[in-house]
């Protein structure tokens, strides 16, 4: 909280009057810690837009609780525990949420005009900008909301899910989780050992922060325009050799998806870059990837409008994934208009 306070006192002169009903007071305890709590809902969640909704329904518990706050742990503690506990009533209602991947293999065909799948919950991204470094991390940050980790949690049941994220990213120890999730330190240790092994086996040895570091950001940024240039000027074979030979590339809210190399440039010769129409783009960073916001052009319009997000995985210079976000409504948190002229 130095960020707000310069002294101790001042803090627990500010927090006194948050008790004695001042919610003013109570804003400014809190929004200094709003990022990193709203991207620990992200990780439990699996989506931006269920963790503004949990984080608006913590900090109301949190405002309504406060004078059962005794101080006894730092309120960043206490604030993660009440944020923790309201997504797991999200978890126990609303379930796990998916990557195409996750429903079934690769399509061996194309499917052009594919139908969203509305039935099952998807995974979404997630803006960089708001991403913070809290204290005690052991992951960096930006490892924590890459995609195939936060598609591996959400295989884990809710209790093994808020476990692993309280004491491998946010640094609590065993007891206080065990206090947080009202449970054991037993149980706390089982549900780690559990969540560590699920995680292990659907996590990439090397993170997307690892291979970035190795790629020079020149390349990065070379990888990123030429992906959007052969988008939107139709160039197949300027898309080709920017991609690995086991390249995948996924569009969720459709449950189809390709994996290799020529199954995905015969998907986009016959979709992006055949029947969908122009395109334009804007770079952007999701999830900590690399990621580019997709305008289709409509022609009743006479606009692009907003069409998808597209996270890229990379390794070894070149993209090893793709992961479209299909729909409009992933575009305001990232700050986009949903429109480019």
């Amino acid at each position: 909280m130095s960020e707000v306070f310069s002294t101790t006192a001042d803090a627990d002169a500010e927090l006194d009057r948050a008790r004695s009903g001042d919610d003013a007071a109570f804003t400014r305890l809190v929004e200094p810690l709003r990022r990193e709590l709203h991207a620990h809902c992200y990780r439990m969640l699996g989506s931006a837009h269920d963790a503004d909704d949990a984080l608006q329904d913590a900090l109301l518990r949190a405002w309504r609780g406060l004078a059962r706050f005794e101080g006894r742990s730092s309120l960043r503690s206490w604030l993660y525990t009440v944020a923790t506990r309201t997504c797991l009533d999200v978890v126990d209602r609303r379930g796990k949420r998916a990557l195409p991947v996750d429903l079934g293999p690769s399509s061996d065909r194309v499917v052009v005009g594919d139908a969203p799948v509305t039935e099952v919950a998807w995974l979404g991204p997630y803006p960089d900008a708001g991403l913070a470094a809290g204290p005690g991390a052991r992951y960096e940050q930006r490892e924590a909301v890459e995609l195939a980790f936060v598609a591996a949690l959400q295989h884990l049941p809710g209790n093994q899910r808020a476990a692993l994220l309280l004491f491998e990213v946010l640094g609590f120890s065993v007891s206080e989780i065990a206090a947080t999730m009202r449970t054991s330190t037993t149980s706390v240790n089982s549900a780690l050992a559990r969540a560590r092994r699920i995680v292990a086996e659907k996590v990439p040895s090397a993170t997307q922060q690892q291979a970035l570091r190795k790629m020079e950001d020149a390349r990065l940024r070379e990888v990123v325009a030429g992906f959007t240039t052969a988008l939107e000027r139709g160039d197949a074979a300027a898309l080709v050799a920017l991609l690995t030979e086991d390249v995948t590339w996924a569009m969720p809210p459709m449950a189809n998806w390709y994996a290799g190399r020529a199954a995905v440039m015969d998907f986009a010769v016959s979709v992006p870059l055949g029947s969908c129409g122009a395109w334009r783009h804007l770079p952007v960073s999701a999830n900590g990837q690399p990621a580019v916001a997709c305008y289709l052009w409509d022609e009743a319009a006479g606009t692009h409008r907003a069409w998808s997000v597209n996270v890229l995985t990379v390794r070894d210079g070149l993209i090893a994934g793709i992961t479209s976000f299909v729909g409009a409504e992933h575009f305001p948190p990232f700050g986009l208009p949903d429109c480019l002229p």
